[in-house]
């Protein structure tokens, strides 16, 4: 069943229309210097308009316990994504925590040895994030990783795709790989933060048509 995540969700009509187009989970920037950044009331305003069985992720880097334990209570998300350089033992506090919200580790992909960290990290966190790396930027940069260096890696826990994707990639991308999920915001947009519902709908209409050739299920 394969996830399909848009991050960077911040129109409440938006984060509705795409949640109706098939996505399975929707991410709110909670990292104030993102142009993509969201207050929990605006996160609380996009969970208003939805229905259905969605995720709701929250994505933090470099923060605090107690920052990430304010968004959690204060919206209801289900998931809490780290993106910057949190450590094992971070991701373990943030487990006990919150045992019942779904943990995402977020790695950038900048040469292979970075896969062979996420080993240290198996025991910790529920899913794994692969997302291109940039020197100065956390993600949502538009650039791809290569997807060669994942082809052989054997990854210990279930590992969603990131990094530049688009509906006129995904296909390529998924040719190559088999990630349990993908994860999209630039390639699906018109600027940071704001949705491109005609991007979303033809990416889609990709999977849809890719499914039954690879056997593919789209999880909705």
């Amino acid at each position: 069943m394969l996830r399909v995540k848009i991050c960077g969700i911040t129109k409440p009509d938006q984060g509705h229309a795409i949640a109706q187009l098939g996505a399975t989970a929707l991410g709110f920037i909670c990292v104030p210097s993102s142009p993509r950044y969201v207050t929990p009331q605006q996160i609380r305003e996009v969970m208003a308009r939805l229905s259905g069985n969605i995720d709701k992720i929250g994505v933090f880097a470099n923060t605090s316990l107690e920052i990430i334990r304010e968004v959690v209570e204060e919206t209801g998300i289900n998931g809490v994504q780290l993106h910057g350089d949190e450590s094992p033992e971070f991701c373990d506090r943030v487990r006990q925590l919150f045992p019942d919200v779904e943990l995402i580790k977020a790695f950038r992909v900048k040469n292979p040895e970075v896969l062979n960290q996420t080993l240290s990290y198996a025991n910790s966190v529920n899913t794994f994030l692969l997302d291109a790396y940039h020197p100065t930027q956390l993600g949502g940069t538009g650039h791809t990783l290569d997807w060669r260096n994942l082809t052989k890696f054997q990854f210990p826990c279930p590992w969603l795709l990131a990094g530049g994707l688009t509906p006129d990639n995904i296909l390529d991308a998924l040719s190559e790989i088999n990630p349990h999920g993908i994860d999209l915001s630039s390639g699906v947009e018109r600027s940071p933060g704001d949705k491109d519902l005609t991007k979303v709908s033809h990416l889609f209409e990709k999977l849809k048509k890719k499914e039954e050739g690879r056997g593919l299920t789209i999880d909705n």
